[in-house]
């Protein structure tokens, strides 16, 4: 095998609560994370020049170390002392810095990736715990599907299928620094926390609108009065039948969980028509297949 084609997919937090700040300077965290099917496209060949080589369809990504594909990519190489080169060539359609890790997930698809081109051998949990050394959302990205995210979000308990529905994705056009919304955050005893247990709890009863009525995102705390184009967003789905519609991650991206197609592209339209958002996308959830990317 000379080259090997994968799909990058984008994930949602259907829950979002912040449960305290550790030592370390970083915040332990409790997420339910859903893979949804908004992807990259990344094409992964070998070459006899030796080196990684990345090109993207982005004028404006690095194609260097701080690149998380290159990085991963540089990890397993030089772990296992592969003499061939890669080009990593990235076709990115998952929105940038929106909160629905883009670069965690080219970085897992290419831990994936050189894992069966090269032959490797390493287990799913073995690229997970790789993957932790490049970022925090990585080791989710290499698992997919439905989880509970404890820790930095390295801790990872799969779950059941959540039940179908589509998803609506609309990112402002507006920059969000995740540093800035952490070191804003305010947590005390008039912050009111996601109630995740009760979304795990509405999963396994494959309850969609008791695990729609129990989101949350502790993170629009900070994000939402700085930005009020997100609150507009949240409205807009809402108001056009979206049966929950929340901030991923630390923003600014908005989703929204509709129990039809029809009426999640008229929220669609309505986002759409008020110029809410650049980049608008109609998904629905990915669950894994073994063997399968």
């Amino acid at each position: 095998m000379h080259q090997i084609h994968m799909k990058a997919m984008a994930k949602i937090n259907l829950g979002l609560d912040v449960v305290g700040k550790r030592p370390d300077g970083y915040h332990d965290l409790r997420m339910l994370m859903q893979t949804v099917r908004l992807f990259d496209r990344i094409r992964i060949s070998t070459t006899r020049t030796g080196g990684i080589r990345l090109k993207s369809n982005l004028g404006f990504l690095p194609t260097d170390d701080s690149n998380l594909a290159v990085k991963a990519a540089r990890l397993l190489m030089e772990e296992f002392g592969v003499h061939d080169g890669v080009f990593i060539d990235l076709k990115k359609y998952i929105p940038v810095a929106a909160g629905l890790a883009g670069g965690s997930t080219d970085a897992a698809a290419v831990l994936v990736g050189l894992n069966i081109l090269f032959d490797l051998g390493l287990s799913g949990e073995e690229l997970r715990l790789r993957g932790a050394r490049i970022g925090a959302d990585v080791p989710y990205c290499v698992m997919r599907g439905t989880a509970l995210a404890e820790g930095v979000g390295d801790i990872l308990t799969p779950l059941s299928p959540i039940p179908d529905c589509s998803v609506l994705i609309a990112k402002p056009d507006i920059r969000v620094s995740t540093k800035y919304v952490y070191t804003h955050l305010q947590l005390d005893e008039n912050t009111v926390h996601p109630d995740i247990d009760g979304q795990v709890s509405a999963i396994l009863r494959k309850d969609l609108r008791g695990l729609c009525g129990k989101c949350g995102n502790v993170l629009e705390t900070v994000t939402v009065p700085a930005h009020p184009e997100i609150q507009r967003l949240k409205d807009v789905m809402r108001e056009h039948g979206a049966l929950a519609s929340m901030m991923s991650g630390s923003g600014p991206t908005v989703f929204g969980i509709f129990e039809d197609t029809a009426t999640a592209q008229k929220a669609y339209a309505a986002v759409m028509a008020g110029s809410l958002a650049k980049q608008v996308f109609l998904t629905v959830p990915f669950w894994p297949h073994p063997g399968k990317n």
